[in-house]
């Protein structure tokens, strides 16, 4: 005797940095009939993991294929160069590239920025990971230039961040097959996006689903890392607005701009 076929399930996986509890929480709320497991997977093997259908959706860093993979761009974050609490670039609001001329700029092989070529004197080896990058900027060897979310991710009370004006930017999107927009796909897209329950977007009624209605809790521009606008580690801003962001200007080579 055959038996029965269980609930349905949704798969997640996200990124490190991305931080995916809030919309987990909103579906389980929403959907308490549909099962949803969480998995971090490396940036680098994020589209495969999809690809191989080892995830419905995935919490990803930009640029994906887009032959073959959905996105939906949700947020881009403040890249920051990650520093000893006691760096003269702790005094500075921010710096840029020409800053980090006399610095060893660590580029781990889990670099998730692309920033070709890199500033700063390279380092003699690569470390292995962005974790083991964060230990030799601890140990004074050299600074860590990364997303926002991985600084954060990697906090040490020794460390600290500060906003790089003119390096690249890490945006994560929303992902999924080409070939696999299901319904549960089309309902985590819709709380993604803000939806209420009583959206009449959609595929279909989901299984699971409650049938009363309730907005969805805001998201919180801290979710995941921020976005580029969002506060950077709690520094006022104190750009001028007369020049631009990036390198150049007629600040000097090395001396990044001290806070007024």
């Amino acid at each position: 005797m055959t038996g029965s076929a269980g609930p349905p399930s949704f798969r997640l996986a996200y990124v490190p940095g991305v931080m995916p509890g809030k919309w987990a929480g909103v579906w389980r709320e929403r959907l308490p009939g549909v099962p949803l497991s969480l998995e971090q997977v490396e940036a680098a093997d994020a589209a495969d993991v999809l690809l191989g259908r080892a995830a419905d959706v995935g919490l990803v860093r930009l640029p994906v294929d887009r032959t073959a993979l959905s996105a939906i761009p949700l947020y881009t974050e403040t890249t920051v160069a990650v520093v000893p609490r006691d760096h003269v670039f702790t005094a500075v609001d921010e710096v840029t590239a020409d800053d980090m001329a006399d610095e060893i700029v660590l580029n781990p092989l889990d670099d998730v920025l692309g920033w070709r070529p890199s500033p700063g004197l390279p380092a003699r080896e690569r470390p292995e990971t962005t974790d083991d990058a964060v230990r030799l900027v601890a140990a004074g060897i050299g600074v860590l230039v990364v997303p926002l979310s991985l600084a954060r991710l990697h906090h040490r009370r020794d460390l600290a961040h500060v906003p790089v004006a003119d390096a690249p930017r890490s945006s994560v999107a929303l992902s999924w097959p080409e070939d696999g927009h299901t319904d549960l796909v089309e309902e985590f897209i819709g709380i993604v996006r803000g939806r209420t329950v009583n959206s009449t977007r959609g595929r279909g009624r989901t299984p699971g689903a409650r049938d009363a209605g309730r907005a969805t809790p805001r998201r919180d521009s801290r979710e995941g890392g921020g976005s580029a606008g969002s506060p950077t580690g709690g520094r006022p801003s104190a750009r001028d607005p007369r020049r631009g962001s990036g390198a150049g200007g007629s600040r000097g080579r090395g001396r990044p701009r001290r806070r007024s």
